[in-house]
């Protein structure tokens, strides 16, 4: 058993622990922004240290397809996260007294007084 042996098993079972800790805080977490929360970041990093421990076994030109893999990943994921996050605040989906700063809000108040 190599070092890369070892490195590949530490990436994918990092990976798949954050992958588990990020589906259970999607069905745990009380209200849309937890969720998105839980549905992002840990899954995001989940899915690089799999990729990552994946393309350590592969030739060079498959493991570049998995960098891409990671790359659409990280640029998809903040922005959809960001657009459902919107779409459930003026949805009124979102607490807003828990808010601690709510740049939105303020923003829509003052759009809605210039009209």
């Amino acid at each position: 058993m190599s070092w890369l042996d070892v490195f590949s098993a530490v990436c994918l079972l990092g990976g798949s622990l954050s992958c588990l800790l990020g589906a259970i805080g999607l069905m745990s977490f009380p209200d849309v922004a937890a969720r998105l929360q839980a549905a992002t970041k840990p899954q995001t990093l989940g899915l690089i240290l799999i990729l990552i421990g994946t393309a350590v076994h592969l030739e060079y030109r498959n493991a570049s397809a998995l960098i891409l893999v990671a790359l659409f990943q990280m640029l998809t994921s903040p922005v959809l996260s960001q657009l459902v996050g919107r779409a459930a605040y003026r949805a009124d989906s979102i607490r807003r007294d828990t808010l601690v700063l709510d740049e939105l809000g303020q923003r829509l108040d003052r759009e809605k007084h210039h009209r």
